[in-house]
């Protein structure tokens, strides 16, 4: 570990994934310990066209004493090397292997027992289909899902027959670059260059975004069907996301109080696809990454996100609440204790017998 760009408390560790196409290959993973650590660590995972920055979400968790860490991905920020197209991948599967060794780092290295998942928009989608891979292995106990990327934001005709034709005539030139609408309004809320409250580098989170190649549409689209078939992620699930979608092409304040980037519809709809224990929390004025919103919902997100820890992943060692029974099931237990007492009042009525026929 040394100190990271972000300065002290944090720390970051290099990843060697050796090499690809485009030469060696990188992650980064960022640490910032808890004063009065639990054996509890989170691990976030960024969006596309983003990076770890937000040191206020690592604030709500170190407060309560869980370590925090935040993974670089591949050719994003902090891992992002001058050969690489930036965020450039052929598919979802090749995040594996730094998703596997950040955990192994957290769990074998720094000795944590329970081991929360946070991921960000594509980090969304990307852990999502890890989980379910990872299943029955015990690595992490919970996953929290903001905004994360299920479907694209366009409407069915281009975003199924046409992105399949057009990706099909394209499958041998993955790093071509697909002309699509740019994340511009969604970089301008966010900046305080423009109309947004954060400054983070411009040069990894670039107010235009990244251009789209053909391969990582490919990469997204696979997984998203595979999500969309149905997974089987062992673990409890928080999936959070606005009420509303921005549809607009130019500023307007509501920019800043909706989701400018996914279909909030989208999300809720195939959230109950990822497993058997989901539950959606959604946030009126949230923004794509809830955690940036106004300085009010990110404090609702925050209680929520808090109030759902507490209840599916309560520390190590808690005893277990015992759950009375249902009012509809009461009644059967009255009739079942009464039953018995029967049982019991007749059984002794049947030894008094037998003992007065005996003395007889």
């Amino acid at each position: 570990m040394e100190t990271d760009v972000l300065g002290w408390p944090y720390e970051r560790h290099t990843i060697d994934l050796g090499t690809d196409d485009e030469g060696p290959v990188v992650a980064t993973l960022v640490r910032r310990r808890a004063e009065t650590p639990t054996g509890r660590a989170v691990l976030h995972v960024h969006g596309f066209v983003d990076y770890f920055f937000q040191t206020h979400m690592a604030d709500f968790f170190v407060e309560r004493g869980w370590d925090f860490y935040a993974l670089d991905l591949r050719k994003y920020g902090r891992s992002l090397l001058p050969h690489q197209t930036p965020n450039f991948a052929r598919s979802l599967t090749d995040y594996f292997p730094e998703l596997d060794e950040a955990a192994r780092i957290i769990r074998e290295d720094d000795g944590h027992d329970q081991l929360l998942v946070a991921g960000h928009s594509t980090g969304g989608l990307i852990t999502s289909l890890w989980a379910h891979t990872r299943q029955g292995r015990g690595i992490i106990d919970g996953l929290f899902l903001n905004s994360p990327f299920f479907d694209f934001n366009l409407p069915w005709l281009i975003r199924r027959p046409l992105m399949s034709a057009v990706l099909a005539a394209n499958g041998r030139t993955p790093y071509r670059k697909m002309p699509v609408a740019s994340l511009g309004l969604y970089g301008m809320s966010l900046h305080s260059d423009h109309h947004g409250e954060w400054n983070y580098d411009l040069a990894w989170k670039p107010i235009l975004g990244f251009p789209v190649t053909m391969g990582w549409l490919e990469a997204i689209r696979r997984g998203q069907r595979k999500l969309r078939a149905g997974l089987a992620i062992d673990v409890p699930v928080l999936v959070a996301c606005s009420t509303r979608t921005f549809r607009g092409r130019s500023w307007h304040d509501d920019v800043r109080q909706s989701d400018s980037v996914l279909d909030v519809e989208h999300i809720v709809r195939w959230a109950p696809r990822l497993g058997h224990r989901v539950t959606i929390a959604r946030f009126d004025g949230g923004m794509h990454d809830l955690t940036l919103s106004g300085k009010e919902v990110r404090s609702e997100v925050f209680r929520e996100l808090g109030r759902w820890v507490n209840g599916f992943l309560p520390a190590p060692g808690t005893q277990e609440r015992l759950i009375p029974p249902a009012p509809e099931d009461q009644a059967g237990i009255a009739t079942a204790l009464e039953a018995a007492e029967a049982a019991v009042e007749h059984v002794t009525a049947d030894e008094a017998d037998d003992k007065s026929g005996t003395t007889a």
